[in-house]
């Protein structure tokens, strides 16, 4: 999530209400330390087939960090020089939201949204690169829509291949996180495609979004962020997870409760410094899997940076270190 979607004051006022985590801060790990270029929000992450790492996020016309070893990071300018014209049917200024990076086919792809505050007036759309980093993207229009009667909200995508088939994960409040089923010729929804739906709270303002998907041995792992971004040291983000055998659920947490009930296990929350973790991602590099994420930085006036931890598995679930 970019901007906080919340349509009225009310639904601001339900999210204050929202039940903080039941977890010491303790039970959380500090990210990784870096340096550099550290602010981003909805940071997606890749190794690059050329070697090094780019991270692209929210923010400018979807900023970019390029880093050598994953510890330095430097400004990469954006990947795109200019909004594409039809983005501007979105909002007024042509600002895309929380990226997805993914290596397919010989060629990266690149899904962003584009919306407005407090709407479900929303496209992704997607572009495709030689080389996965900025200045070499291409686009190509619209992946899926949502509209003002849909009971969704097309934005935060995510792409997986599961199955034999390719999927996308989106979703932002508007009664959670959906999955559409993609053209893997063209990276576009299938026509008549089926809107699945993964996860959802049991009351307004439904306050997840932001998913995300990783198999890991027979199990697909729902990652979402849970109540409100985008309040600097006032945010309340965090991630739960569920996982399923079947990558379109239906997704249940540890102790059995279905994420369409509003389950979802803890994974991380703010932790002293380290405010509103989320707009989460994960990437694998050289075997290892990692979660990439932002937090609101509590010693630097909640400035949003790049949090990066280490994913273990640990009895059929994620850990972070």
């Amino acid at each position: 999530m970019k901007p906080i979607r919340l349509a009225t004051v009310a639904a601001a006022a339900v999210l204050a209400l929202l039940p903080a985590t039941a977890h010491a801060d303790t039970a959380y790990p500090d990210p990784r330390p870096i340096t550099g270029q550290q602010i981003i929000h909805d940071p997606t992450v890749a190794r690059l087939q050329s070697g090094g790492y780019v991270a692209y996020s929210t923010g400018g016309v979807l900023g970019a960090r390029v880093s050598k070893d994953m510890r330095q990071w430097d400004d990469a300018g954006n990947a795109f020089a200019a909004p594409p014209g039809w983005w501007y049917q979105y909002n007024d200024t042509g600002d895309p939201w929380a990226p997805d990076l993914s290596f397919r086919d010989g060629r990266y792809w690149l899904y962003y949204a584009v919306s407005s505050w407090g709407t479900n007036h929303s496209a992704i759309g997607v572009a495709t690169s030689p080389t996965g980093l900025p200045g070499t993207w291409t686009d190509h229009g619209k992946v899926f829509t949502s509209g003002k009667s849909d009971p969704y909200n097309a934005i935060d995508p995510a792409v997986i291949h599961a199955e034999g088939r390719l999927w996308m994960t989106f979703g932002s409040y508007w009664t959670g996180i959906r999955m559409v089923e993609l053209d893997p010729g063209t990276g576009k929804a299938k026509p008549g495609a089926e809107v699945h739906h993964l996860a959802t709270r049991p009351d307004a303002p439904y306050a997840v979004e932001g998913p995300y998907i990783v198999r890991h041995g027979r199990y697909y792992y729902l990652f979402a962020s849970y109540d409100a971004c985008c309040a600097g040291v006032n945010s309340t983000y965090k991630i739960r997870v569920g996982r399923s055998t079947s990558v379109t659920g239906p997704y249940t947490d540890s102790t059995g409760k279905p994420l369409l009930e509003g389950g979802g296990d803890l994974l991380l929350a703010g932790h002293g410094r380290y405010v509103g973790t989320g707009g989460e991602s994960v990437f694998r590099d050289r075997g290892q899997d990692w979660l990439a994420y932002h937090y609101y930085d509590a010693q630097d006036n909640g400035t949003p940076k790049l949090g990066l931890n280490r994913l273990s598995w640990k009895s059929g679930w994620p850990e972070l270190r």
